[in-house]
C-alpha cells in the first residue's frame, strides 16, 4: 500500500512539474518606464521676506559617463535663514531642451525628489507637494537653514514606477548629487 501512494505522489509531481510552465529565458523584458535623462538640474533657493533668488546649477549635457559635467556649483546660503526651493530640470541633450520638470509633475505618483544634507544641522527640508496619493514629490518646498558651516547637500530623484510608497527605498535613481553647501 506504502508502494503505491509514493508511485501516486511522485506521478503527481512530475505532472506538476511538466505543466508548470516558465517565461522563455531568451524573451527580452522591457521595463514599464524608463529613467528620465536628466542634464541639468536648478536649484532656485528664494530668501522668505525678500526678492532675493539663489540659483545653482548643475549641468552635464552629455548625461552620465562621457564628458565631465560643465557646472557644479556650491550652494551658497546664510545661517538660520528660510527659503522657498523650487527644482527646474532639464534634458539639454536634445534641441530644443526638454523641460523634464513638466514630465516629473505630470508622473508626480512615479517620482520623488530627497534631500539630505550632511551635516542634517546645515539644512531642514519640508516638501511643499503631493502627488495625487498624498506622498510627497520634492519639486517645491521650504529649506530652513542651520548655523554656519560646510558640508553637502545630497539631491536624489528617485524613479518609483508602480512602487512609490512614501520611502526613498524602491525604485532607482534619475538623479543622485552631492552639491557642496556652505551656509554662512
Amino acid at each position: 500500500m506504502k508502494m503505491n501512494q509514493k508511485r501516486t505522489l511522485a506521478l503527481l509531481l512530475f505532472t506538476a512539474l511538466t505543466f508548470t510552465q516558465c517565461k522563455d529565458a531568451g524573451e527580452n523584458v522591457e521595463p514599464d518606464d524608463e529613467n528620465e535623462l536628466i542634464t541639468t538640474i536648478t536649484l532656485k533657493f528664494a530668501e522668505k521676506g525678500t526678492t532675493t533668488v539663489n540659483t545653482f546649477s548643475y549641468k552635464d549635457t552629455d548625461g552620465d559617463g562621457g564628458n565631465a559635467p560643465v557646472q557644479f556649483d556650491t550652494i551658497l546660503l546664510k545661517p538660520n535663514t528660510a527659503y522657498t526651493l523650487t527644482v527646474e530640470m532639464k534634458d539639454e541633450s536634445k534641441t530644443p531642451a526638454e523641460d523634464v520638470t513638466e514630465e516629473i509633475q505630470e508622473k508626480a505618483e512615479e517620482h520623488l525628489l530627497i534631500y539630505t544634507p550632511a551635516p542634517a544641522t546645515l539644512l531642514t527640508y519640508t516638501y511643499g507637494d503631493k502627488d495625487a496619493n498624498n506622498f510627497n514629490i520634492g519639486l517645491k518646498g521650504e529649506a530652513l537653514t542651520g548655523a554656519a558651516g560646510t558640508g553637502k547637500l545630497k539631491v536624489q530623484l528617485r524613479h518609483q514606477p508602480g512602487t512609490k510608497n512614501g520611502s526613498a527605498v524602491p525604485g532607482s535613481d534619475d538623479v543622485n548629487l552631492d552639491f557642496t553647501l556652505t551656509v554662512k
